[in-house]
């Protein structure tokens, strides 16, 4: 009867180890605050735990508000804080350091630009390439890497997890530069808490002042891409959808996307992120093809528009910053 009880034990013990060593890390809270959540095992304390996510052990227990004299608790939950020191959104570590993959779980009508915005505005490109993913389109409940636990190779366990560098970095070993961000006179102004105000205000540049190297839209368009790049997937996703047909109001945003290789993109309330919209101009009659990245932002300045282009795809409709068009997708 002993050795049964010991074998209970024992398993009842093993068990949320296993566990814990099978589960992926999901990230937790919002930017710049983003942290994973650790069980507590039998055996460990501030000293191991920190080891095993790269956390020095005095930080872990402030960061949970707990007296580090104190010691842990089995069961009790712990934050463990992602920080500049064991996160990484380029995938840049050491010779011995390790990278685990730090997951999100896909949410309902939620785009990978969302993903992005919410996660230090990693790029979509690392984003796609991480998860082997051919295109912007997610399914609900995707578990989406985005960025890497830096660990010892040598002192954690979760070393075990680690995938090879090679396989977040650059082919040629170099750590990757993310591209320029989107800005725009139409989403809400980008808070930085650790820049000053002239670099906020630089940040926060409205899109049409071309003395601080914007490109100004004129209604003339220069581009012609013959709708864009997204024009033949507007034809594959019309299968088992019904159509919609709608008259709009549309505004712009700028984006360094779509001038070199007309990938035209927009915000939009009614069809969901990913979908592909056929924008007509209603004066110049030209039409674009533009994938939803979002929800229009809720915010003063895009109050009765119905979708917001980028500022490429404007220029190839002829349009200025704010026009009448006709909108069509299947959903």
């Amino acid at each position: 009867m002993a050795k049964w009880f010991f074998v209970f034990l024992f398993a009842f013990f093993a068990a949320p180890h296993c566990i814990a060593q099978n589960n992926k890390l999901l990230v937790e809270g919002s930017t710049p605050n983003l942290y994973v959540v650790h069980t507590v095992l039998p055996k460990e304390n501030f000293y191991s735990i920190g080891r095993m996510f790269n956390v020095a052990p005095k930080e872990l227990a402030a960061y949970n508000n707990l007296q580090f004299e104190n010691g842990l608790t089995i069961g009790q939950p712990l934050k463990i804080p992602l920080t500049g020191n064991n996160f990484t959104q380029t995938a840049a570590s050491d010779q011995s350091e390790a990278l685990v993959p730090v997951y999100h779980t896909v949410l309902p009508k939620e785009g990978l630009y969302r993903v992005s915005i919410t996660y230090n505005k990693v790029p979509l490109d690392y984003i796609k390439k991480w998860n082997h993913l051919p295109s912007d389109e997610v399914t609900l409940g995707t578990p989406l890497v985005i960025g890497f636990l830096k660990v010892s190779k040598i002192e954690s366990p979760l070393a075990s997890k680690a995938v090879k560098s090679s396989a977040a970095a650059n082919q040629d070993g170099t750590k990757p530069i993310p591209p320029a961000p989107i800005v725009s006179d139409r989403m809400p102004p980008v808070k930085n808490p650790n820049a000053d105000k002239k670099e906020q205000q630089k940040i926060n540049e409205p899109l049409h002042d071309t003395s601080k190297g914007s490109v100004k839209i004129t209604g003339n368009s220069t581009l012609n891409f013959s709708g864009g790049y997204f024009k033949k997937l507007y034809g594959d996703q019309s299968a088992n959808k019904s159509p919609v047909t709608t008259v709009a109001n549309a505004g712009t945003f700028k984006s360094t996307s779509g001038w070199q290789d007309g990938k035209y993109y927009c915000f939009n309330n009614e069809a969901t992120p990913g979908t592909v919209i056929k924008v007509t101009e209603s004066t110049t009659n030209k039409t674009i093809f533009a994938r939803v990245l979002d929800a229009i932002p809720d915010i003063k300045q895009n109050a009765g528009l119905t979708i917001i282009v980028s500022n490429a795809g404007a220029e190839e409709l002829g349009a200025g910053d704010k026009f009448s068009c006709t909108l069509s997708y299947f959903k």
